[in-house]
C-alpha cells in the first residue's frame, strides 16, 4: 500500500487483512486504534486530518510503553510480549522518530536562534522545538535533550 493512503485506510486495509490470517494481537490493537481515532473524531465533531490522527496513535502506543514498563517491574513476561506485539502493530503507522543526535542538533540550534540561556528558558525552547520537530520526535526526549542543554 502506498504512503498516500490516509491512516485511517490503512488500518482498515490491515485490519482485514490480519482477520484473514487470524492474527488476534495486531488485530486488537488496529481495532483499538480505530476506535481511539473514531473517539477522538467523535470528540472532535469533525473527522481528524493526518496530523491529528498520527498525535492519537501517538497516545495510544505511548500508553503501550508504560505498560510495558509497569509489566516489566511486576515481572509479567507474558503481557510484556503482548505489549510489545500490540506496539509494534501500532508504530507501522507513525512516522521514524529521530535519533537523539540529530533532536539534539535541532534543539541546539533552537536554543541558539531563541538567545535561551538557562533552565528558565525551558518552556520557550520546548515550544520552538516542537514546532520545528513535528511528530519526528518525543516530547520526552527533545524535554531531556533540551533540559540537558540549558542544564
Amino acid at each position: 500500500m502506498g504512503t498516500d493512503a490516509s491512516i485511517a485506510d490503512r488500518l482498515s486495509d490491515d485490519m482485514r487483512q490480519a482477520m484473514r490470517a487470524k492474527d488476534k494481537v495486531r488485530l486488537g490493537a488496529i481495532r483499538r486504534a480505530r476506535a481511539a481515532i473514531k473517539n477522538a473524531e467523535i470528540e472532535n465533531g469533525a473527522a481528524l486530518d493526518e496530523a491529528e490522527a498520527e498525535k492519537v496513535l501517538r497516545k495510544l502506543a505511548r500508553q503501550h510503553e508504560e505498560s510495558i514498563e509497569q509489566f516489566s517491574a511486576g515481572g509479567r513476561d507474558e503481557l510484556v510480549a503482548k505489549e510489545r506485539e500490540e506496539l509494534a502493530a501500532i508504530e507501522v503507522y507513525l512516522p521514524a522518530q529521530m535519533e537523539e543526535s540529530e533532536i539534539e542538533t535541532v534543539v541546539g540550534e533552537v536554543i541558539a536562534a531563541e538567545g535561551a540561556t538557562g533552565p528558565g528558558d525551558m518552556g520557550m525552547v520546548m515550544k520552538a522545538a516542537m514546532a520545528r520537530l513535528g511528530g519526528a520526535a518525543d516530547g520526552g526526549t527533545v524535554n531531556a535533550v533540551a533540559r540537558r542543554l540549558l542544564g
